[in-house]
């Protein structure tokens, strides 16, 4: 009878906390100040069709921060870009511009790569 109350969905028989999106069960994100992140700054073309595209990882912030950041360096680039998997993406080859940037805003940022 028990296994008859069960969501079907879930492997769990019994939960404390809720459901899966509950935020008891979200790993928290660390926000460290600018100057405690280590950048690596490199351009990649790999399975974007032959396109250029320079990476940004190493990030240790909240979602929003990154937002407000792939906001300036979009605009500051002129091109496009994206926030995926915790990494900032800019079309195009900006590594230099894109050091200097974030030198300029505490970063501790370098290029990585050939």
């Amino acid at each position: 009878m028990a296994a008859a109350n069960r969501n079907s969905d879930s492997p769990y028989v019994y939960r404390e906390f809720g459901g899966d999106k509950s935020p008891a069960l979200e790993r928290g994100t660390q926000d460290l100040p600018p100057a405690q992140q280590n950048l690596r700054v490199q351009a990649s073309r790999k399975g974007r069709k032959g396109k250029t595209v320079t990476v940004i990882s190493g990030f240790q912030t909240k979602p929003e921060t990154l937002a407000a950041l792939v906001k300036q360096l979009k605009a500051q680039c002129g091109s496009g870009g994206t926030v995926k998997d915790n990494e900032i993406e800019i079309q195009g080859d900006h590594k230099q511009k894109i050091i200097e940037i974030l030198t300029q805003q505490g970063y501790k940022a370098k290029i990585s790569g050939g």
